[in-house]
């Protein structure tokens, strides 16, 4: 890895505790105005439809507020919950309010971009929304950490789209020779950036089975083994 000179995160599931998160916001807008729904049901119902209708935001087929809308509309008729167009859409803009206000970042985290920080350029490239990853990088405290940020509105495409990497690249001033990706989408972080013809590193937090081919770290510290 010594060709390698500047390292490109993902935000969200990477460094950033989505899941825990998310979960606290969820708990404050249920506790002030929905407080027979118990959060943690409402998750385990919510996670896997918010994850489908963020893939097919990535792929274009919907857009910025559909997604924000339809995820939450979706999870309240599979809870056959009652409740009015009207609060789903109040709902969508106070979850996006409270979800940057935490800031649990995964195990690590500091450690490692304290680490990482001494010897190469760091940068984040990320699919989520410009108003809301800035927030989440200035109250977790990692943003001095990077060099560049970029968000798929700035690039107008979204990963694992290649012109996205290039517009990372750009504005970092490297070349994608020199450049590596770590996150923990394997079809937009890592096969995005294989495909672009970038260096990846997946994310695996979870343990998931993923092709022998692609370099992956449990934990964030094992980027200390790589890089």
């Amino acid at each position: 890895m010594k060709h390698i000179t500047d390292v490109f995160f993902d935000l969200d599931h990477t460094l950033w505790d989505f899941d825990k998160n998310s979960e606290l916001a969820f708990d404050k807008i249920f506790s002030e105005k929905h407080p027979t729904i118990e959060t943690k049901k409402f998750i385990s119902i919510y996670a896997p439809i918010n994850q489908a209708f963020w893939k097919l935001y990535q792929n274009d087929s919907i857009s910025h507020d559909e997604l924000r809308y339809k995820r939450l509309k979706n999870s309240f008729d599979a809870l056959n919950y009652d409740i009015l167009d009207e609060e789903i859409n109040q709902m969508a803009i106070d979850y996006i309010t409270f979800l940057p206000e935490n800031n649990s970042l995964f195990d690590g985290t500091i450690e490692v971009l304290e680490y990482l920080s001494a010897k190469y350029k760091l940068h984040i490239i990320t699919n989520g929304f410009a108003e809301v990853q800035e927030k989440k990088l200035i109250n977790s405290g990692i943003i001095d950490y990077f060099i560049s940020v970029t968000n798929s509105e700035m690039a107008g495409v979204k990963k694992p789209n290649p012109k996205i990497f290039e517009h990372a690249l750009s504005i970092a001033k490297v070349d994608k020779a020199n450049s590596i990706m770590i996150g923990d989408c394997i079809d937009a972080d890592v096969n995005g950036a294989l495909n672009f013809g970038m260096d990846a590193i997946h994310f695996n937090e979870k343990n998931i089975e993923i092709p022998s081919h692609i370099k992956q770290i449990n934990h964030l510290i094992e980027l200390k083994k790589h890089l």
